[in-house]
């Protein structure tokens, strides 16, 4: 069984984070969410979420994919010490890295959108360091995804299922929910 860590934040975006959880969920995929701080997260628009474990109580390498929401409190994604080691070890196994909204900052702050194609919320975009910036929904280049907001997080969310699971999987999914 395929297996992706979903780490949750205090501000995340929540259509962006239950999606990508349950869509993956559907997709007969692991999703295991991790707290940076404590179990109980409160996201951007006061929902909150409980998670399954905290960061420091799992082992990342474990994982097949790392899939990161955005929302008003990213900044705490890429203030927090413990992520970009996770996320460029992860990388240098060309294992799946995802980010949506203004998460790709969190990549681009590890170094990992350099000479990459990749797209984001539009107000982050000036803060990307890579090698080209799309205005469509969903870019992947190579091992990495990123999408641009709440209103892309299915797209994003079934882009994650394909390239884990097949493209028929993600299509049946896709048929079944009417996207």
């Amino acid at each position: 069984m395929k297996t992706v860590l979903v780490p949750l934040f205090e501000g995340f975006e929540e259509i962006e984070a239950i999606t990508i959880i349950d869509v993956l969920r559907r997709a007969d995929i692991e999703v295991v969410t991790a707290s940076l701080e404590t179990k109980t997260v409160i996201g951007a628009h006061a929902i909150a979420i409980s998670a399954d474990k905290l960061l420091d109580e799992i082992d990342a390498s474990k994982f097949d994919a790392i899939a990161l929401a955005g929302g008003a409190g990213t900044f705490r994604l890429r203030e927090d010490p413990r992520l970009a080691p996770i996320l460029i070890a992860h990388a240098k196994t060309n294992k799946l890295l995802g980010a949506i909204c203004a998460a790709p900052t969190v990549l681009s702050d590890a170094g990992l959108l350099k000479g990459k194609r990749a797209t984001s919320f539009p107000s982050v975009k000036s803060q990307l360091e890579l090698g080209e910036y799309l205005e469509i929904p969903v870019v992947v280049d190579g091992n990495v995804v990123t999408s641009r907001g709440a209103g892309t997080a299915m797209a994003f969310a079934l882009k994650l299922v394909e390239i884990l699971q097949g493209k028929a999987i993600a299509n049946k999914l896709a048929t079944d929910m009417i996207v």
